[in-house]
């Protein structure tokens, strides 16, 4: 999975398939031992976890971005 981001210990990637449909679009987040998948619109975690302050730092990354 290609890494897009990485910020404070954390590590965004995603991932795509040429002409195929995977799921509805979404990003991964990585911090330490922890996964996290978060939906692109709206922004919202779909899976996993992380701590509360990381998810903030994701939220607000993908805001931004």
């Amino acid at each position: 999975m290609p890494e897009i981001s990485r910020f404070f210990g954390i590590i965004i990637r995603m991932y795509w398939e040429m002409n195929m449909r995977h799921h509805a679009p979404h990003f991964h987040a990585y911090y330490q031992d922890s996964v996290a998948v978060f939906s692109i619109e709206p922004v919202e975690l779909l899976a996993g976890e992380l701590p509360r302050r990381q998810i903030r730092l994701v939220e607000a990354w993908a805001e931004l971005h």
